[in-house]
């Protein structure tokens, strides 16, 4: 039914009883119809027919459905889309975006493809630090060494899926690939190499350690099946030994240290020794050299003697032993045993003695 049509239809009715109650009343009608005519007009509204009715219910009811069965789904940056339609998989992962599906029959399953980081570590430590998106937190790795003695293990593993093997691995180990493909293999390869040294050698083969256990570990993910993750890091963090262990440790290490400083002080006493003994040679050599030379100038100095030369120098000392007797008259002229030149001696006793006579 028309509403305005039935508005209309209301309204006449209405000024018909109006106008038979002013005849009947006189002015009492007229003041009536005066008070009417005071009232505000109803409004006309322009209600749909039944077709566009319809249509609009129909959108209106779509419009309810997208936001209650919210038939799409927003893949972030740093994710990948996994579409199921009546559990299959897509083999090709949706790309970042918003991508529909039908509800009921498909789905579509965000996945994670940034770096993840799977921590085993010790319950002192998880209490420390902050736990990141996306990352695992387990306990830390007890492991038997050679002796059967038990250490604890901590270490970090950082990974991430292969964005187009995605749909792929979901298909293969499901949402939790982790706990099949991570967790266990680390702690079986952790185990199998610590277990090879013994417990005293872990602190100083720690480099070698670590090498081994990301080795096996590359070539266990790389022989599974389209290599469904891609290793980027172990860090060993650290390799927990029992007390007796650690006291045994640190007294070979003051062993050791006492030894290296007998030994730099037995090297020492030896390069002081070398030393002096250079040093004694060094005389010695110098010593001989000097001698040398001097039994070398002699030789020369004889060879050079002539009996003119002798002459010579026996006639310039008596011109000084005649200079020594005109300034000294007292001086004493003796010859010594062998000798060939004389000696002159003034006794100043003398001089002293011949001076008190003369007073």
């Amino acid at each position: 039914m028309d509403l305005n049509e039935h508005l209309r239809q209301k309204n006449k009715n209405y000024k018909s009883q109006n106008d038979n109650n002013n005849g009947g009343n006189g002015d009492n009608g007229n003041n009536r119809n005066r008070g009417f005519q005071n009232y505000p007009k109803m409004p006309s509204f322009n209600i749909p027919n039944g077709k566009k009715m319809a249509t609009l219910y129909v959108i209106i009811i779509l419009v309810a459905l997208l936001f209650l069965l919210k038939p799409f789904t927003i893949i972030n940056s740093g994710e990948v889309g996994v579409k199921i339609t009546t559990g299959e998989f897509d083999p090709t992962p949706l790309q970042p975006g918003i991508h529909f599906f039908i509800p009921g029959i498909q789905k579509i399953i965000p996945v994670n493809t940034k770096v993840r980081i799977a921590e085993f570590t010790s319950a002192e430590a998880k209490n420390f630090r902050n736990i990141d998106e996306g990352s695992i937190r387990d306990k830390a790795i007890s492991v038997l060494d050679s002796r059967g003695l038990s250490v604890s293990v901590e270490l970090a593993v950082q990974y991430r899926l292969d964005p187009l093997g995605v749909p792929q691995t979901i298909a293969t180990w499901g949402q939790n690939w982790e706990e099949r493909i991570i967790i266990p293999v680390i702690r079986e390869i952790v185990r199998n190499v610590v277990g090879s040294f013994p417990a005293e050698e872990l602190p100083t083969k720690r480099n070698e350690i670590a090498t081994l256990i990301d080795q096996r570990f590359r070539d266990n993910i790389n022989g599974l099946e389209n290599r469904p993750v891609q290793l980027e890091s172990i860090q060993l963090t650290e390799i927990v030994l029992p007390i007796a262990i650690k006291e045994q440790i640190e007294r070979v290490q003051v062993a050791r240290q006492e030894a290296e400083r007998a030994r730099y002080e037995v090297e020492r006493a030896k390069q002081e020794a070398e030393k002096q003994a250079a040093l004694a040679k060094g005389a010695a050599d110098a010593t001989i050299i000097q001698a040398d030379a001097q039994a070398k100038a002699n030789r020369i100095i004889s060879q050079s003697l002539s009996n003119p030369l002798l002459q010579l120098r026996q006639i310039e000392v008596q011109g000084k032993f005649n200079e020594a007797l005109q300034n000294n008259r007292d001086a004493k002229i003796f010859l010594t045993p062998g000798g060939s030149t004389p000696n002159i001696w003034l006794d100043s006793k003398d001089t002293q003695r011949s001076s008190a006579v003369g007073q």
